[in-house]
């Protein structure tokens, strides 16, 4: 695929019904409910502060989770998967978005926006992800994002969609991995490599993104690839160690 940032895999013209991600319970997700939940993600999360040049920290591995990094990037923003909790010194961190009942673990700047999803937060000034993703507009203006625009951090070191884009390649050459191929993700997705090779290169591919989880099966059994899990025969292994972000 041609892309030049990471919203060009979530355009109008791919959305279909092929099979896009499958959660820790092995429900399956196409590419029609990625692109769209997307936007509508994105739409979202503008209201709680995501835009270029902000961080928003994302804890969970689950669709809801993916969905805060998409909606994040539709908008310039950078994710950082699974921050730390005390974040009250970062000053561009704008936005968290985690499970309900973790909110209060973290320590935010003054002005930052919790985002919690799962069970219906009781708190007034926490906006609900669940509800806004079923009620936002499943549409999303023209984009024209720079590639040298943060996508990632792990708070040590930034990536670019340009770096992220690359390096996925890199992988899809690597493992000949193509359309409907599955990947596993058993790696943290706090590691931008993780993402990297167990996100966007299935993407970039037309793959199939498997969450973790017993349900799912192992990479052997599903005749998949799997994001650096020493469980997982060598063959059917992506070594984060060969995925370059330089």
């Amino acid at each position: 695929m041609n892309a030049g940032t990471v919203d060009d895999l979530l355009t109008r013209e791919l959305r279909d019904d092929t099979i896009a991600l499958v959660d820790a319970t092995g429900r399956e997700y196409d590419y029609h409910w990625l692109c769209t939940t997307s936007w509508k993600a994105g739409n979202f999360l503008r209201h709680a502060g995501v835009r270029d040049g902000v961080t928003v920290g994302v804890v969970g591995d689950g669709p809801l989770a993916l969905l805060a990094f998409f909606g994040t990037t539709l908008l310039e923003g950078t994710t950082r998967f699974d921050p730390p909790r005390d974040l009250a010194a970062e000053d561009d961190f704008r936005t968290l978005v985690a499970p309900v009942d973790r909110l209060a673990d973290y320590e935010l700047p003054r002005g930052a926006q919790r985002v919690g999803y799962g069970d219906e937060p009781d708190a007034p000034d926490v906006h609900h992800f669940d509800a806004g993703l079923w009620s936002e507009n499943p549409s999303f203006p023209p984009l024209s994002i720079d590639p040298e625009t943060t996508i990632l951090t792990d708070g040590d070191r930034t990536v670019t969609h340009a770096q992220v884009l690359e390096a996925a390649r890199g992988v899809l050459e690597e493992y000949d991995l193509g359309a409907d191929d599955r990947v596993v993700v058993r790696a943290p997705l706090s590691d931008p490599r993780t993402v990297v090779a167990g996100v966007i290169a299935p993407l970039l591919a037309k793959g199939v993104i498997v969450l973790p989880g017993d349900e799912t099966g192992t990479a052997e059994e599903r005749g998949s690839d799997a994001v650096s899990s020493g469980s997982v025969p060598e063959p059917n292994r992506i070594d984060l160690h060969a995925v370059s972000l330089l």
